[in-house]
């Protein structure tokens, strides 16, 4: 990335570590990275300042992360959308996007770093 515009990239994870670890992932590997516990707060930042890349938990107590790559969409539809989850099988989790109009790539929790960069990555071609 030298050279180039560094592109922006929210991390949104109800739980603050994993947040954290992955947008200093982000960062170390020459995104400019925000990390948010608050899915709402990512959303109300995303109004004034939308990033390139959404890197989103789908379980969240406040507002789910299908949902919340929705509303960034509406945003900013450029924005590419990389959902992570915990939950074993993600295929209804993808069924309930698609019955919503999106096509997020759902990866699952926890994210190897290599994994997390490589999707990214090819989320950019």
């Amino acid at each position: 990335m030298t050279g180039q515009k560094r592109l922006r990239v929210f991390v949104v994870d109800d739980e603050p570590i994993i947040a954290f670890t992955l947008a200093t992932i982000l960062e170390s590997a020459g995104y400019t990275a925000r990390h948010f516990s608050d899915p709402i707060e990512a959303l109300r930042a995303a109004e004034t300042n939308c990033p390139d890349y959404l890197v989103s938990d789908v379980v969240m107590p406040s507002l789910n992360g299908i949902d919340l790559g929705a509303q960034f969409k509406a945003i900013h539809p450029e924005v590419k959308v990389l959902l992570f989850s915990g939950v074993l099988s993600t295929a209804h989790l993808k069924e309930d996007a698609r019955k919503k109009g999106h096509e997020f790539d759902i990866l699952s929790k926890p994210i190897h770093p290599k994994l997390l960069l490589e999707a990214i990555a090819k989320m950019g071609d």
